[in-house]
């Protein structure tokens, strides 16, 4: 299942939701209070199974349902294949587990077909997997009812479904006082034995997590209102239970009406909790997510083990005293699981440095967790109406726009900027959704491609824009108004022309846009003149709305307007190389080092160590004479990679085993020399950071731009194509 984010309060909230599903199964208290202990596993636990619902639907559900309402984006398919497999998965391995257990308890004696085919699609082989074939069914009825209906028609579908699950659960003995009804529910109930299955409890519940995870933000001031809602709810809830209880009219009692309110009101919770905690490691947070699901799937073993060990000890206590019971279970069962997730863990994080990292030549290493951190600082730096437009242009400055744009998709981004048409429609051919705005030039000879490819144009002047209309099909357009950069835009000045912009025939205005040119300082002339460009655009929106025009999205600030002027923020920040955890030089970066880090390392290998003698020439050009006996090894990087030719002759340095080795001769195409001398146990296929940390050393993209005369920007967009891409 994809993590969209760091949903730190959801994740955590996870191993109390599991504990509860083992007080179900365990019944912690009857040996105090049969009162108790039904408020405990009836009512309390019973927001375990549809948070873990609501959880699938948001992780899993969401971009497939927002696809459907916003019918210029493709269907996304693969997020839920990838989950149905892995839940298949986990169910296979789960019916094997409990195979020997169901034998000996005789839950497969004169098994039928029919009856096998019910334990798999609906009931489960062993009496706590029915989750996972409900989960199963539940996905594919919501994919279903979003073919068939937009996202209300299916929400109201799913909750139709609960409804009269509700009376073949706990309202059922109101159903058995209609014969006919009852009659229906009881041939029923010889496909399924409990309507708590992925036919009716499982769609409603994966449809509100879709919702509710579906990129609106949730802040603390809701946090008072929502916790009343919750206990509000939460308390009608038990009274409904206890009611049914005593009037004797559950089936069973895992639905009720007020759980619905119930588990909304609890997931608003801890999706403001998610906000505040933004900067959770997602490292430990999916050790989280592994230990829930071992806990959900080990602790009927773990009580068939207690029960078994404490008859064969004699120590009964550990049988007879329900709590310590549950403990027992709960100690065995967490650290089982935990111990499973960290060999997980550490399997997969093996399997992927062996997949990658040890076949390539010269690779770049991008850090999700990085990104996802500059992400969350600028949605937290930024008002809540703003949305983030990065700038993936360059190839994403050079990371890889591909890779960047699917990931800053899965954390919830859905606004893209690139700067010609070319990369827009590499991006939709690699299966890129959200808008796209083409920030430069297009020829009108490729209009057609901005209707194909659904690409946002930028309108760069007034006589452009009467090119757009004269093709004659509709275009969604971004209007820029040129406020004193003097690169593209419509003059301010103009504002009748700007105004005629708007009003013409088969231009579909999205936004409205201009970029300042001296935002780099927040002082002096600069912030003059970044004050005089603001007051120009903001005039030109106020004429607009005279002139009674619909204003569309607003946005005017780049990385560094949005850093030194967060008042000026719009609709929309197209935030471009902070994104990736750098600036433009180094003391503007080191200014940020605590809010941003830097997403991408460029690695290479070692290919051959060599002696060389005084007197020798390395490389082309004579340009290095040896003056002593050294080791030189040879790179697997040039500047066809990414890595500066004016490096060359000891301007530049790479690091080895936590030590600079700098370069000697002059840089080439593919490879690069450097001096090993100093360094021990250097050897062909050893790694060589170009732009990374190595031990306690680092040398950053600002480094390289110091050392080549440049800026960041130049040294990061100017990465080679051949370098892998790797996400870690």
């Amino acid at each position: 299942m994809k993590t969209k984010e760091t949903y730190a309060g959801i994740d955590f909230f996870r191993i109390p939701a599991a504990l509860f599903v083992v007080a179900i199964h365990t019944s912690p208290l009857t040996t105090w209070s049969e009162g108790a202990d039904f408020f405990l596993t009836r009512v309390l636990a019973r927001i375990a199974v549809p948070f873990f619902f609501m959880v699938t639907g948001q992780f899993v559900l969401s971009d497939y349902l927002w696809s459907r309402q916003n019918h210029r984006q493709k269907k996304s398919l693969y997020p839920i294949l990838r989950y149905l497999r892995k839940i298949l998965l986990l169910y296979g391995i789960s019916i094997v587990l409990y195979l020997p257990l169901g034998i000996y308890a005789g839950h497969y004696q004169n098994l039928t077909f029919g009856a096998a085919l019910r334990m798999l699609l609906f009931d489960g082989t062993f009496y706590h997997l029915w989750y996972f074939p409900a989960c199963i069914l539940g996905v594919l009825l919501v994919c279903l009812f979003c073919r068939l209906w937009k996202g209300k028609g299916a929400l109201a579908a799913a909750g139709v479904l609960y409804f009269i699950g509700l009376f073949g659960d706990s309202y059922f003995g109101l159903t058995e006082k209609l014969p006919g009804v009852a009659a229906i529910y009881e041939k029923g109930f010889s496909l399924w034995s409990y309507t708590r299955n992925g036919l009716f409890m499982a769609p409603i519940f994966l449809m509100l997590g879709a919702v509710m995870g579906s990129g609106k933000r949730y802040d603390k001031s809701k946090k008072a209102v929502v916790s009343v809602g919750f206990v509000c709810s939460f308390l009608l809830m038990t009274v409904e239970a206890f009611l049914l209880r005593w009037f004797e009219i559950q089936r069973h009692d895992s639905m009720y009406v007020m759980l619905i309110p119930t588990v909304i009101f609890l997931y608003q919770i801890l999706l403001i909790v998610s906000e505040s905690t933004k900067n959770a490691h997602a490292k430990d947070l999916r050790l989280l997510r592994s230990t829930s699901t071992g806990i959900y799937i080990l602790h009927p073993a773990i009580i068939v083990v207690v029960r078994g060990v404490a008859k064969v000890s004699g120590i009964t206590a550990f049988i007879d005293n329900s709590l310590l019971h549950y403990v027992s279970v709960v100690i065995l069962t967490v650290a089982a699981a935990f111990l499973i997730a960290v060999l997980q863990q550490r399997a997969f994080t093996e399997h992927i440095e062996k997949k990658h990292v040890q076949k390539s030549r010269t690779w770049i290493e991008l850090d999700r967790n990085a990104l996802r951190d500059n992400v969350n600082f600028f949605k937290a730096f930024l008002p809540e109406h703003c949305r983030l437009m990065p700038v993936i242009k360059a190839n994403a400055y050079g990371h890889g726009a591909v890779p960047l744009a699917k990931e800053l998709w899965r954390i919830g981004v859905k606004h893209f900027c690139v700067a010609c048409i070319q990369e827009g429609i590499a991006l939709r051919r690699a299966g890129v959704r959200g808008e796209i705005l083409v920030l430069g030039y297009t020829h009108p000879t490729q209009f057609d491609a901005l209707r194909k490819y659904r690409l946002s144009q930028t309108v760069i002047d007034y006589a452009y824009a009467e090119q757009l209309k004269t093709y004659g099909k509709r275009l969604h357009v971004h209007v820029g108004v040129d406020t004193g950069m003097h690169r593209l835009g419509e003059r301010c000045e103009n504002i009748g022309q700007i105004c005629e912009i708007f009003e013409m025939e088969n231009l579909i205005v999205d936004g409205v846009m201009t970029h300042l040119s001296a935002d780099e300082k927040a002082q002096g002339q600069e912030k003059v003149f970044t004050d005089r460009q603001a007051a120009a655009f903001y005039e030109v929106l106020e004429v607009l709305k005279e002139r009674g025009i619909k204003c569309p999205k607003v946005h005017l600030q780049a990385s560094y307007g949005i850093l030194n002027y967060p008042e000026l923020a719009g609709d929309y920040a197209r935030v471009g190389i902070a994104l990736y955890g750098v600036l433009s030089t180094k003391e503007d970066t080191l200014r940020w080092k605590e809010k941003l880090h830097p997403v991408l390392s460029l690695k290479t290998r070692v290919a051959v160590v060599k002696e060389i003698y005084p007197g020798e020439a390395a490389g082309y050009g004579l340009s290095f004479i040896a003056e002593h006996t050294m080791k030189v090894a040879v790179l697997t990087i040039g500047y066809a990679d990414g890595f500066p030719r004016s490096l060359s002759n000891g301007k530049g340095a790479v690091l080895i085993h936590g030590q600079k080795a700098p370069v000697i001769g002059t840089v080439c195409m593919d490879q690069t020399l450097v001096d090993v001398s100093d360094i021990p146990d250097v050897q062909s296929g050893d790694i060589a950071v170009v732009i990374g940390r190595s031990g306690s050393e680092e040398i950053t993209a600002c480094d390289l731009a110091e050392q080549a005369g440049t800026i960041t920007n130049e040294i990061l967009s100017r990465m080679g194509a051949r370098p892998e891409r790797i996400i870690i």
